[in-house]
């Protein structure tokens, strides 16, 4: 699936339907009336949302019942295609109301969402255990071998048969009650758990400096940034350091107060396990065990099982058995690393061994004594505006396409900008939403979503124009210093855009297939533009210094390029770490019986040999990818992917052009425009010509023997 935000599951597919007229004072209720029919943020007010989200279900279900009554044979015509095209209002509103609640959140939004999620899961319910839906659907299915229907149609319908059977449609009596009744109060469960995740990271620990001695080793732009924020939070002359990564990383990389470091540190890796209102234990061990008890119910053994079925990977050995093959190079790798560290400790006298809040701190001072380079040397020349107008131009370069500013499209926040994006010849394909900077209404992390995904219009047989956005919590500018990102953000901006990408391109005439793809397939398009944003070239593009406008020296170039497999081994152990621990977490069975869940963590952890220096990316309490996200038993597909972006960016390479634009051009069309016409695997051949070698990884991460 595309990475957008999760609706309950039936609405991930169900993405069309009237609108209504019962109230034109709602903007959900009329076509908009803005530029690419845009959703009118400057008129939607948090009272509009409700009776919204209730007239859509009610038209759903109306939709959903003129199917059911029709006496006609079910054919495609009168069954699948009316299916594939319902619910175009309540995909209208949630996909304003969820991103928002993602982005710009407020508790009256919050309080929304909990009186919706149950109503649109038992919405969901009501259509995927529907006997007479499901029958009609199911008499297409076992007739498509004598249809004339063509091979897109075919897999809409198979796709849709096999979606009704994995929802409980074959489920009768108590069984359907208990999976309704498991699947309403799993979607309240995930609110909560990201709910008191975000509480938590706004609300309960802040690290507020008064003595300017304790700022040793911070550079000045971290230190205004810090002095800024105190003063925006009623501390004034002091200085705030928060668990938002944009402010505790450079904090933890430079600040020389180990006591304050490991003060920052603990408020971060004790989110949500406080035993406080914000605990969250009690409410991932009620997910862990309504998922493995859904999952039997659905004749699985366990989550994993379910959810892993449909991907690439096709069981949960495979899963395991891959990132094990990558475990035991990375945890060598780190533990190397470590005793690096601890010998510039044990020379500068330090009289302690290195501890997981000591990591970065004692990481750059390696990184600068082996290859010359800081972090602080870079910044200068990562300015946000020109490292977007950089990967602009990758997409240029490779695609032909173009990005044009639009002022006069209504945001949701004064933050965010707006591009029109085109083909070389002009024509419309859709538009991007940026949304940069940290607030308290936004979570935490970077995400890709869309406020309308591509899609057909069967009526005018035309092509819907997307609007896609990527969300991010990057370095906010001070006074008198722009947006300077770190090398990471700016991967993390190229690896957003490349799922953007992905959705701006996205073609198919029904929305159950267009730009879908397996879990383990969907970073792919993300993680290879990460690849473009390290060439020297490219680099060349975005890299001015924000004062001079100079272009980063090659010296510069030449000490990132030599320093990219550095701090590899603690980088794949933590994110290791944290896949194999959702994977332990989503393995077990029904009935589960976990008593204390920090004990089953380090449980996970002490059978890995996870070094205590390092943490898992993260600990149980704050995996929101796996708690309140759609990652449960797959967040190892980003390394998954990784495999594929590797192998795939290796044929960019063997041609000797990183911009070849025959290759881009099947890139474009078998992995991102048409992909939802085949399994994974099956499209990804079709670009590359055979199937995916994890060589290029091994050489890219510096494992290989």
């Amino acid at each position: 699936m595309r990475k957008f935000f999760l609706l309950p599951m039936a609405l991930m597919f169900l993405t069309a339907c009237q609108s209504g007229t019962e109230d034109k004072t709602n903007p959900f209720f009329t076509v908009y009336d803005t530029p690419f029919e845009t959703p009118p943020f400057n008129e939607i007010k948090e009272s509009h949302y409700l009776p919204a989200f209730k007239e859509g279900i009610k038209q759903h279900e109306a939709e959903i019942n003129t199917i059911v009554n029709n006496s006609e044979t079910p054919t495609f015509e009168n069954t699948i295609l009316p299916f594939d095209q319902s619910g175009k209002l309540l995909y209208k509103i949630s996909r304003v109301f969820f991103n928002l609640r993602s982005a710009d959140t407020s508790d009256s939004i919050q309080a929304i969402a909990r009186e919706v999620s149950p109503m649109l899961s038992e919405h969901s319910d009501n259509i995927m255990m529907n006997m007479k839906l499901f029958e009609r659907v199911k008499s297409v299915y076992e007739n498509l071998e004598s249809s004339d229907l063509d091979d897109s149609q075919k897999r809409v319908v198979t796709k849709y048969y096999e979606d009704f059977v994995r929802n409980g449609a074959l489920f009768k009596g108590d069984d359907q009650k208990r999976l309704k009744e498991i699947n309403t109060r799993l979607s309240t469960l995930t609110l909560e758990f990201g709910e008191n995740l975000l509480a938590e990271t706004n609300e309960n620990f802040e690290l507020i400096i008064e003595d300017e001695a304790d700022l040793a080793g911070l550079p000045e732009g971290v230190r205004e940034a810090a002095a800024e924020a105190a003063t925006e939070a009623g501390y004034e002359g002091k200085w705030l350091f928060t668990v938002q990564k944009p402010s505790m990383l450079p904090f933890l990389t430079y600040a020389e107060n180990r006591d304050l470091r490991e003060k920052l540190y603990r408020g971060y890796f004790m989110r949500c396990d406080r035993g406080d209102g914000f605990d969250n234990k009690d409410i991932i061990k009620e997910i862990v065990a309504l998922r493995a008890e859904r999952a039997q119910l659905l004749g699985f053994e366990n989550h994993a099982d379910y959810v892993i079925e449909v991907n690439m990977a096709k069981e949960p050995q495979t899963v395991y058995e891959f990132l094990m093959e990558l475990w035991v190079p990375a945890l060598k790798k780190s533990k190397e690393e470590r005793e690096q560290m601890q010998t510039i400790i044990d020379s500068e006298g330090g009289d302690f061994n290195l501890a997981p809040w000591d990591w970065w701190y004692y990481a750059e001072k390696l990184r600068k004594e082996k290859y010359d380079l800081d972090e602080s040397q870079l910044k200068p020349y990562f300015q946000l505006e020109n490292v977007r107008d950089g990967m602009f131009w990758v997409a240029n370069q490779l695609y032909g396409i173009t990005f044009e500013k639009s002022d006069n499209v209504p945001v949701y926040h004064e933050d965010v900008e707006v591009f029109e994006v085109k083909e070389n010849d002009g024509s419309h394909i859709g538009l991007l939403y940026l949304d940069y900077f940290p607030r308290e209404s936004k979570r935490v992390g970077a995400w890709c979503t869309s406020f309308r995904g591509a899609g057909w219009d069967h009526e005018k047989n035309e092509r819907i124009a997307p609007l896609s956005s990527i969300v991010c919590n990057f370095t906010k500018p001070t006074g008198t210093t722009p947006s300077l990102l770190s090398w990471d953000e700016v991967n993390t901006l190229f690896h957003e855009f490349g799922h953007a990408l992905h959705g701006l391109f996205t073609k198919g005439k029904y929305d159950r297939t267009a730009g879908d793809v397996p879990r383990d397939y969907v970073e792919l398009p993300s993680q290879i533009m990460e690849n473009w944003a390290a060439e020297p070239e490219v680099i060349r593009h975005y890299a001015k210094h924000y004062e001079t406008g100079e272009t980063i020296p090659d010296e510069l170039i030449e000490k990132l390029e030599n320093s990219s497999l550095f701090n590899q081994g603690f980088a794949n152990v933590e994110y290791l770490a944290a896949s194999l621990l959702d994977m332990d977490w989503h393995t077990l069975q029904h009935p589960v019986n976990v008593e204390d869940v920090n004990a089953f963590e380090d449980e996970s952890m002490n059978e890995i040999g996870l070094i205590p220096e390092i943490l898992p990316r993260y600990r149980s309490t704050y995996f929101s990818h796996i708690f309140s996200g759609g990652y449960s038993a797959g967040y190892y597909v980003y390394k998954w992917a990784e495999v594929l972006d590797a192998d795939a960016f290796y044929a960019f390479r063997q041609t000797g052009d990183i911009f070849n634009k025959e290759l881009a051009a099947k890139f474009r069309k078998y992995c991102l425009a048409e992909v939802g016409e085949g399994e994974g695997m099956e499209q990804y051949k079709k670009f590359r010509g055979q199937e995916p070698s994890i060589e290029p990884l091994l050489e890219k991460l510096g494992f290989e023997d």
